[in-house]
């Protein structure tokens, strides 16, 4: 089979080829591309349609060195500007199926099949749902999973954050800047979050928090108007407007079931830190199982993977 070429049987119309393809579209994918393209490798990435990833659509980053308080978007398009400004590639495409085919990797996206001799899963993780009564149901009215995108429309209402992690603080913090009234509700006693984003949201003068407490279903009519609770002091109704739930992530990786080793949550199984079970496939960001998932981890992460894949082609 010849790369350039394509699959034998099929028009080349109906393929595209490449050295590396890089699945996905937020920092570690845009770091990967960057340093894919600097090392000279003929590579293609294909981005999701959420360009950025999650990352994209955080209100404010303060721990990226360097940089200091910045948009999420902002972020996110300085590193893809720059990227193609070193010849990256960027396409709109999902990675919805892969196979191993003979010495090269078959990728489908959309309406269309990749060959490549290599792969970076940077597909990062959505957010994840508790699965309680009503939170379907009210989705898009009510429940939301992104402050950055849905904070302007509860601008004096009375809304909810549920979880205790980086992600539900700094969302709350965003929304704090909106909303008349905020209740972070936390499954334990203390936050998991940053010390410092901690300690500015328990200063918000609109904010409060309900700690053991936990969230048992969303009720309303067209809308969310309520919601029931478990507390320590029993079960408890509140009325509000919004809830927004971030109780940690699902990894984007059923595509590459069978290509690579999966953990039981779903996490790309790695070692030295980017690499899998397929000697041609990495792995990079929030998509894998290193315990710190941060921006700044992500681009390392997609810089690593790079340089791994170019040891390869030598």
């Amino acid at each position: 089979m010849d790369l350039k070429t394509g699959l034998v049987g099929r028009s080349a119309s109906e393929n595209r080829n490449t050295d590396l393809i890089i699945a996905g579209g937020g920092p570690a994918a845009i770091s990967a591309s960057l340093y894919a393209a600097r090392y000279g490798i003929d590579h293609l990435v294909l981005e999701s349609y959420q360009p950025g990833g999650q990352a994209a659509l955080t209100a404010w980053i303060e721990n990226y060195p360097g940089i200091g308080r910045i948009t999420g978007g902002e972020l996110v398009s300085r590193m893809k500007e720059q990227a193609e400004s070193w010849g990256g590639t960027f396409e709109t495409a999902t990675a919805t199926d892969t196979r191993v085919d003979g010495d090269l990797i078959e990728i489908k996206a959309d309406s269309t099949t990749y060959m490549t001799r290599f792969l970076i899963i940077a597909t990062g993780a959505a957010p994840a749902k508790l699965g309680v009564p009503g939170e379907d149901r009210f989705y898009g009215r009510g429940v939301s999973y992104c402050a950055t995108c849905d904070a302007p429309f509860f601008k004096g209402a009375r809304v909810m954050v549920v979880g205790g992690g980086d992600s539900a603080v700094k969302e709350g913090l965003h929304l704090a800047e909106f909303a008349s009234e905020l209740t972070l509700v936390h499954r334990r006693d203390r936050f998991r979050a940053e010390p410092y984003l901690a300690e500015k949201l328990l200063s918000c003068g609109n904010c409060t928090v309900l700690w053991n407490s936990t969230l048992r279903s969303i009720e309303g009519e067209d809308g969310v108007e309520s919601v029931v609770l478990d507390t320590p002091g029993g079960e408890t109704r509140i009325n509000l407007d919004g809830v927004f739930i971030y109780v940690g992530r699902r990894p984007a990786t059923e595509p590459f079931r069978g290509l690579v080793e999966l953990n039981e949550d779903g996490t790309v199984r790695t070692r030295d830190i980017v690499h899998t079970s397929n000697k041609n496939v990495f792995a990079a960001g929030d998509v894998t199982d290193n315990g710190l998932r941060q921006v700044v981890t992500a681009v390392s992460d997609g810089a690593r993977a790079a340089s791994a894949v170019f040891d390869l082609l030598q």
